[in-house]
């Protein structure tokens, strides 16, 4: 009786090295689920989208969810790159990420100014403070320390994150937030809205938003290399020090700061992703250190 061997398919761009065809057909269904990201991939559309069978694309995503690259949504079945698989880009793309990266900004800024500096990153519906530079000045903020937190769309740092994210999780942030932000008296859903149109056409957002008293802000957004904001720098001060004679030179500065760190930014970095969480590895490793 004649036996049939199974052969899998041949790897797109294999040498046929011993070896490299499976490691070829690996990256090629990574780079494919990477494409996918965002709605998830069925084992049908990864196939044909890398010119494999079922099969053996099957059999390649079994062994990357054992590795923890991939992950399966049990209901819908839907396949992902996982949580681990971003945390190890993190690591190999941007080792100091992003307070590290920020840093020197935030030192520069406070020493040219003479006012509090702080940087803020998305988490979920909330800005939270991920690093900051005191100035001389005694203030308050809405984040307050390091690790702080606040509802996009109050505060000046946050509000510059929020008005250019990209439009659907914009609407999506407002509809959920709008009920949280009403208890700071001043802000409703139209005052929102139309300071989030306010803030892209002028590219900053700033400076007194009148719940502070005496306070005032202005910050920036720190945008990647698709225009959207991944953090935000921001200036608080004392309203008197915010006039209309100093808020162009304060904007500028900041401006130029942003521009610089926005394209040194790596969307995997977990600070970005889940800022608490780096803050959290970061307050350990300082205590190990």
């Amino acid at each position: 009786m004649a036996t049939t061997t199974h052969h899998d398919d041949p790897a797109p761009g294999s040498t046929g090295t011993p070896g490299t065809g499976m490691l070829a057909r690996a990256f090629a269904v990574l780079r494919a689920l990477a494409g996918m990201q965002q709605d998830g991939a069925r084992v049908t559309r990864l196939a044909k989208t890398v010119g494999l069978t079922q099969g053996t694309v099957h059999r390649i995503l079994q062994t990357l969810i054992v590795e923890g690259m991939v992950e399966q949504d049990e209901q819908s079945k839907l396949y992902r790159l996982s949580v681990d698989f971003f945390a190890l880009a993190a690591q190999a793309g941007n080792p100091n990420g992003l307070r590290t990266l920020c840093r020197p900004a935030l030192l520069r800024l406070c020493a040219s100014l003479g006012d509090t500096i702080f940087l803020l990153a998305k988490n979920g519906f909330d800005a939270v403070c991920v690093d900051l530079c005191e100035g001389p000045f005694p203030i308050r903020s809405f984040t307050g320390d390091i690790g702080g937190r606040v509802a996009l769309g109050v505060g000046q740092g946050s509000l510059a994150i929020l008005a250019f994210l990209p439009e659907a999780e914009r609407e999506e942030i407002i509809r959920f937030n709008v009920p949280r932000i009403r208890g700071y008296g001043v802000l409703d859903e139209v005052y929102l809205r139309t300071e989030i149109e306010r803030v892209r056409q002028l590219g900053y957002a700033g400076r007194s938003s009148g719940v502070l008293d005496g306070m005032a802000g202005v910050a920036v957004p720190v945008l990647d290399r698709n225009g959207i904001a991944v953090a935000a720098l921001s200036v608080g001060t004392l309203a008197s020090r915010l006039g209309d004679d100093r808020l162009p030179m304060v904007v500028e500065l900041l401006r130029r700061q942003a521009e610089a760190i926005g394209p040194q930014t790596n969307p995997f970095d977990a600070a970005l992703r889940r800022p608490m969480q780096a803050l959290a590895a970061v307050a350990v490793s300082e205590r190990i250190g």
